[in-house]
């Protein structure tokens, strides 16, 4: 009998060679973070000396890390927003960086109501590449056996557009999907994935979302672990399931893919693993017609050992759903990433999803720390170097990349949690100003008064107004969707207005939110109709003696324009007097040109 070789490391037992290199690698980077933080950035102000960007500060070609911090300025979006659009208007000048800019990578909307482009250029997939390439290494460690079996994993592509000077602008993930990288990857056998590329690849969620669902149905005793990028995708996942099971049972008893599925490359695909398979279809059609979905991952999945999801920050809020769908297996947050820039991973995937933090490999850009005190702004400190950030302090933070972001606020709140070797350990907090969020979409305290003016202006004929308002992300429904707690004051005696205006009133909110928000609404389906619940009057000054009952200084209580603490919600909830959704979807087209 053949003895299995073992490869041992700092990190622990790798499962292969490949394994064991790639765990030293992070052994080394993370022992060595001052040093590859100083080379990464030498070689980012080497290589974009001769940018228009950085000569207006004078550098003169310097590398030096104090010369850089004291002359180059910590920006803002809003300040690059000049200098993107040049970019995007077809200015091919090194303005931002020396190599060429490949596409835009679209980000969360901006308060301009638009979404945010990210200038990157080729070699960034192959840091991207790089990051991925070590995150199953380290989930071997935890979890054996993964080479043995598939991943069923519900990936998607968004739209796509050009800017007026011919870039592709496309989300992040949807570019690595439609790379090279990603198409024509060498075979991993710790990397199987169910659903084969033409049913990731369709631009169509319906088809694309069923395909991948069938395969998955298909494969069922291969599945060692279920996923998708953030924990609201995967409940998608299993709506859908809820929805279309008579469907999906009637093709595999079939042996004919569904008519509704037109990609010619989905049904070349699936062709050849779907033939008749009666007992499949009795199975799935007995688990799913008795009405009860608790773990109803583990049923239908039954070699499932973990789901791969992000389930921090916002998407917390969904762990109770998916412990409930999946019978509590465990939740593994393996990265994370933003537009951009791809920053860490964790090290420790199996922990609870409370206890994830995130090692910041050093290699992927120049990291600075702005310490957070809920106030501070970036003219007011020093900011500190990625090895010398404090344990138990929260921090902003604040990157400089390959594609020519030089001390960008990328807007996200860290904790200091630790050190892995020489790299600290973060848990993500939240991000900044960001008040309401159900996937993707960021919702912040400005855009949603305005979305609250501007419906409350549908008011005025009927001598209404709003005098207070609050709101909370539902996501106890799948899709989530914003519920926002309107206090009226009447000045007529005809009464609250009646539903139909109300209604309508929830719509020109809708069509108030930003590009990502109504994207997710009538592109993705991923947001479900806003409602706005009106309570009784005297609701907010309840809100505010039970604040003030809990300590609240009466002199500086403000009403909170986001809630999620369940005694709040239940005392909102329980002065309801009406409830109200939008009546249909707001207005949204991927082919809006940047101007």
């Amino acid at each position: 009998m053949a003895i299995k070789s073992s490869f041992s490391t700092p990190l622990g037992e790798a499962a292969c060679e490949n394994d064991a290199k790639k765990l030293q690698f992070i052994e080394e980077v993370t022992n060595n973070t001052k040093k590859v933080q100083e080379r990464v950035l030498a070689e980012i102000l080497s290589q974009n000396s001769q940018t228009e960007y950085l000569q207006r500060f004078n550098l003169c070609g310097s590398i030096d890390r104090c010369s850089f911090k004291a002359k180059v300025p910590v920006v803002t979006y809003e300040d690059l927003l000049p200098d993107i659009q040049r970019i995007a208007n077809g200015d091919r000048s090194p303005i931002l960086c020396s190599h060429p800019i490949s596409e835009f990578l679209t980000s969360s909307g901006t308060s301009a109501g638009e979404r945010k482009l990210m200038p990157t250029i080729q070699e960034e997939l192959d840091r991207r590449q790089l990051l991925y390439s070590l995150l199953m290494p380290v989930m071997n460690l935890y979890v054996p056996g993964l080479d043995k079996g598939k991943g069923l994993y519900f990936l998607f592509i968004k739209s796509e557009t050009k800017t007026p000077g011919g870039l592709v602008a496309r989300p992040v993930l949807t570019s690595y999907y439609k790379s090279e990288h990603f198409r024509h990857r060498p075979f991993d056998p710790y990397n199987v994935y169910t659903s084969p590329n033409a049913t990731i690849l369709c631009t169509d969620s319906f088809q694309s979302m069923y395909s991948q669902m069938l395969c998955g149905l298909l494969h069922r005793h291969d599945v060692l672990r279920v996923g998708a990028v953030f924990a609201s995708g995967l409940l998608r996942a299993i709506r859908f399931l809820q929805l279309h099971w008579h469907q999906l049972a009637f093709d595999i008893a079939s042996g004919e893919l569904s008519p509704k599925i037109t990609d010619p490359s989905i049904r070349t695909a699936i062709s050849e693993i779907l033939s008749p398979n009666p007992d499949l279809s009795k199975f799935i059609i007995s688990e799913c017609s008795s009405g009860n979905w608790s773990g109803i991952i583990k049923r239908i999945w039954p070699n499932t050992k973990y789901l791969d999801v992000i389930v921090t920050g916002a998407m917390a809020q969904y762990i109770p759903t998916l412990e409930f769908y999946s019978g509590n297996l465990p939740m593994a947050c393996t990265m994370y990433a933003s537009s951009e820039c791809y920053f860490g991973i964790n090290l420790r995937p199996m922990c609870h999803p409370s206890e994830v933090t995130y090692t910041i490999m050093p290699m992927m850009g120049y990291f600075e720390f702005i310490p957070h005190d809920g106030s501070t702004t970036s003219n007011s400190t020093t900011l500190v170097e990625l090895a010398d950030v404090e344990v138990g302090k929260e921090y902003e933070l604040v990157i400089t990349t390959y594609s020519g972001l030089c001390r960008y606020r990328v807007g996200d709140i860290l904790l200091v949690t630790g050190f892995h070797n020489a790299a600290p350990e973060f848990k993500f907090i939240r991000r900044k100003n960001v008040l309401l969020s159900i996937e993707s979409d960021k919702t912040d305290e400005a855009e949603l008064q305005a979305a609250v003016a501007r419906a409350s202006e549908l008011l005025k004929p009927f001598g209404a107004s709003v005098i207070e308002y609050t709101s909370q992300a539902d996501t106890k429904v799948i899709p989530g969707h914003y519920v926002i707690y309107w206090e009226l004051l009447l000045k007529s005696s005809e009464g609250i207005p009646d539903g139909e205006v109300l209604e309508k009133c929830c719509l020109e909110m809708e069509e108030a939110m930003n590009t990502v928000y109504r994207q997710s609404r009538v592109a993705d389906g991923s947001i479900g109709p806003l409602e706005i619940r009106v309570v009784k009057g005297g609701t907010f000054e309840e809100l505010m003696d039970y604040a003030i009952s809990r300590g609240a200084s009466i002199n500086q209580y403000k009403v909170p324009r986001c809630v999620n603490f369940p005694p709040i919600l239940e005392l909102l909830d329980s002065r309801v007097i009406s409830a109200h959704f939008s009546p249909a979807c707001p207005t949204w087209t991927p082919y809006k040109s940047t101007s």
